[in-house]
């Protein structure tokens, strides 16, 4: 499955897609897009699969956008950067927030420009100590996209957001946890360990119910207080109604370890 510019691998219920351009701090081209599309999509309809985790090679997760694809300054007509989005961002961050399991991101290097907003647009960011996420984009006369103005004010509030988009510096890890921006910050050298952990913690997991929390959260910003609890009531009846709920409350009964399918029937 793995192709030129993402490898896959799977194991025990964890399918990992690492960025793979490393001489190039892994910034993405089209083939790029087209191949982390088709791997997080077959990831999410495998049903070996409990849990995805994304991350980069090298020294970086990603430089964002390789600008040498989009066309320099001497080029005879002006790139259309609205189309690039419409084409491979938009689709991909849709995507990374729709996919039924858990996705971890682990961002073991920079994060810059769109790869921030990608990373953010996954379910539990991790991050090496030495990591950063840099909003570029001021840096080259465009806005931050990817999501990036949706997704900023509301993990670390309309100033912050300001400071990050007008004035383009990068962020510590260290910081963008205590903002609130990402889960949590690991040592350089035990990240790989404890994103694998939490990866195997979550193939055991009760999945499909996992992936309806994921959606209840997302319809909550746009949501009434009245709308959320009619869809909390719903999407309680579903995950109530799966196999994992009766073996969960069968184990919990009975003192015991559940053992969890992710089955929806």
């Amino acid at each position: 499955m793995s192709g030129e510019t993402v490898l896959i691998a799977q194991s025990g219920g964890v399918t990992r897609l690492t960025l793979n351009r490393p001489d190039k701090l892994n910034a993405f081209t089209l083939a790029m897009h087209a191949e982390l599309n088709a791997g997080l999509q077959a990831a999410n309809a495998d049903p070996q699969c409990r849990v995805i985790v994304l991350t980069g090679a090298g020294r970086a997760f990603s430089a964002g956008q390789d600008l040498a694809e989009v066309g320099g300054p001497t080029d005879a007509a002006t790139p259309d950067a609205g189309s690039r989005l419409e084409k491979a961002y938009n689709p991909l961050i849709k995507l990374l927030t729709s996919l039924e399991k858990p996705v971890i991101c682990a961002v073991n290097g920079i994060a810059a420009g769109a790869a921030a907003n990608i990373a953010l647009a996954c379910d539990l960011v991790y991050a090496a100590r030495s990591a950063s996420f840099l909003q570029a984009f001021a840096r080259i006369g465009l806005i931050p996209d990817a999501g990036g103005t949706w997704v900023l004010p509301r993990l670390v509030g309309a100033a912050r957001a300001r400071g990050l988009a007008l004035l383009a510096e990068p962020l510590s890890a260290e910081k963008a946890e205590a903002w609130g921006l990402i889960w949590k910050v690991v040592d350089d050298d035990k990240l790989e360990a404890e994103v694998s952990a939490v990866a195997v913690k979550l193939a055991a997991a009760p999945t499909y119910a996992l992936g309806l929390a994921k959606r209840a959260l997302a319809a909550s910003s746009t949501n009434s207080l009245a709308q959320q609890l009619d869809l909390e009531r719903d999407f309680q009846r579903l995950a109530g109604a799966s196999p994992d709920a009766r073996e969960g409350i069968a184990a919990f009964l009975e003192k015991r370890a559940p053992k969890y399918t992710g089955r929806k029937a």
